[in-house]
């Protein structure tokens, strides 16, 4: 019970700090990005973007070695082995600075071929000079980054994203301050590379001070067994890094190889607020996989599975409201935000809803999946489904333009959801059946549709013509009409019943706390 209220605890500290965190980038990012596109435009605003896709694509080197590692740290870390946990972080370390030289040579060697990622460029910059800030940004960060993975391991993510939320806000200040001074995209680069070795430091002597036994010297060389098994994950991952790039990072290349530098910068808005709910929700759900990975060596298959189907549940929530909220709010907050001038279309901006949903929904498999270290069995799975998306995005490009590009994304999801996801975690992990997990998902996915239907038609009774107004419209339907109906439908099962008696007694807590009394009950 101690370790379980212990992994309950941890788990809501990372959950807030996120949710701070994230509240805090998406904020600062909007408010940034709507002075940078002012000051500068959308063609830097695109290069931005294709350079990050780019960069992304030298992070297949990283193998994975951080995921496999910080696998093997679970286990150690709850059995207090301190030696073993030394020997890992000094291989992690040596590791990381091996990768951060090969990605270093390799950014290098790709420079010469930087116009065939660059569609048409009508800025006046030196393309090869801003390319080197965004590789000494990621170079600098496998030099000394490699301990968030002990605070990642022992639960303690709330540090990492406390250390974030003031390097995102003390960057950006200075960018957009020496921005207006100098209007120089040069120095506004550096201040990110400067700040983002700043942040590490910092993760790196809270680490330290948080587990000194790191700073010693008598290390012993890691075990030959665990070495074997990082190996063995690494070459899995390896694929997996491969596919992760295409399917993440191949975008703002496709975009820009085929409708330019502008339609990246205008995709660039959209992606910057869906990413940032994204990023909500994923560090809600993956602010437990450490605790997931702490359950799944110490608790009961059926306390596995249940655990998960409170997750998946809690998960469906999250995906179906926030997609919902993105499509009904995103053109009058566009307008309002940037212009009308940087919208996209009506289709374009459905297909990244779906997009987003398929991809948020599937953070609870991912979890566990990662927490329980399978990675060898699915090794292939990533290929297939980056070929898929690939293939499907050009060709859809060429035909009808910006939405083929995320079409290609969402049929290639169904990879992991019709063979990994079935085969890989409801099977391998829980033993479950296939005919319960296809009766679960297709059924999440229906009612996911409907109600997005069901919103949006209440939506377009919304006839405002105040774009403020109607914003602040917009934003009451998405929060209310998704959510009542959720309720509606789930409101006697016992996923629900559980999230309600938790959020129940939370505020019982609360209320006592601020009244100074014990029996005050909701």
């Amino acid at each position: 019970m101690k370790k379980s209220s212990s992994r309950t605890g941890n788990s809501l500290k990372n959950m807030i700090a996120s949710l701070i965190g994230n509240f805090v980038v998406i904020i600062v990012g909007l408010i940034s990005r709507k002075i940078f596109i002012r000051i500068l435009g959308n063609e830097y605003n695109g290069l931005n973007g294709l350079f990050t896709n780019i960069i992304s694509l030298l992070s297949i080197v990283e193998l994975g070695i951080g995921n496999a590692i910080i696998y093997n740290l679970y286990k150690p870390i709850a059995k207090k082995e301190y030696e073993k946990i030394k020997s890992l972080m000094k291989f992690y370390r040596k590791s990381y600075h091996i990768i951060g030289v090969i990605v270093f040579i390799l950014g290098i060697s790709i420079i010469p071929f930087l116009h065939n990622f660059v569609g048409e460029v009508t800025i006046d910059i030196n393309i090869k000079f801003i390319y080197m800030f965004f590789l000494l940004d990621t170079v600098f960060s496998y030099f000394l980054s490699y301990k968030r993975s002990i605070l990642y391991a022992n639960q303690k993510n709330y540090y990492i994203n406390i250390v974030n939320i003031l390097y995102v806000i003390i960057m950006n200040t200075l960018q957009l301050v020496f921005l207006f001074i100098t209007k120089n995209f040069y120095i506004y680069l550096l201040i990110k590379v400067i700040m983002r070795v700043i942040e590490n430091v910092a993760i790196t002597i809270i680490a330290d001070k948080k587990y000194p036994y790191l700073k010693e010297k008598n290390v012993q060389p890691i075990d030959k067994e665990v070495e074997k098994d990082i190996f063995k994950k690494v070459k899995a991952l390896f694929l997996h890094q491969i596919g992760g790039f295409i399917i993440n990072g191949t975008d703002n290349i496709i975009i820009s190889r085929f409708l330019g530098l502008l339609t990246v910068g205008l995709y660039s808005n959209y992606y910057l607020i869906i990413n940032s709910v994204q990023n909500v929700a994923k560090q809600i759900i993956q602010a437990t996989t450490p605790s997931v990975g702490n359950m799944l060596v110490t608790e009961s298959v059926s306390k596995q599975f249940d655990v998960f189907k409170k997750m998946r549940f809690l998960n469906f929530w999250i995906a179906t409201f926030c997609a919902i909220s993105i499509y009904v709010v995103m053109d009058t907050f566009i307008i309002i935000w940037i212009g009308k001038e940087n919208l996209l279309s009506a289709v374009t901006l459905f297909v990244l809803t779906v997009n987003f949903y398929q991809k948020c929904s599937r953070y609870t498999y991912g979890t566990f999946k990662n927490a329980a270290g399978i990675f060898y069995e699915d090794r292939f799975v990533p290929i297939i489904e980056s070929i898929v998306n690939i293939v499907i995005s050009v060709v859809l490009v060429k035909t009808i333009g910006l939405p083929g590009v995320f079409i290609g994304t969402v049929l290639s999801g169904l990879v992991l959801w019709c063979f990994s996801y079935p085969k890989y975690v409801y099977k391998k992990i829980f033993n479950g059946s296939y005919i319960n997990y296809f009766k679960e998902t297709v059924g999440y996915i229906l009612l996911f549709l409907l109600l997005l239907f069901i919103t949006v038609m209440v939506s377009k009774l919304n006839m405002v013509n105040n774009g403020f107004l109607k914003l602040i419209i917009n934003m009451i339907i998405a929060v209310v009409v998704p959510n009542v109906l959720l309720i509606v439908c789930f409101a006697k099962t016992d996923n629900f019943k559980y999230y309600w008696n938790m959020l129940k007694n939370f505020l019982s807590k609360f209320l006592n706390k601020l009244k100074g009394k014990k029996d005050v009950k909701i």
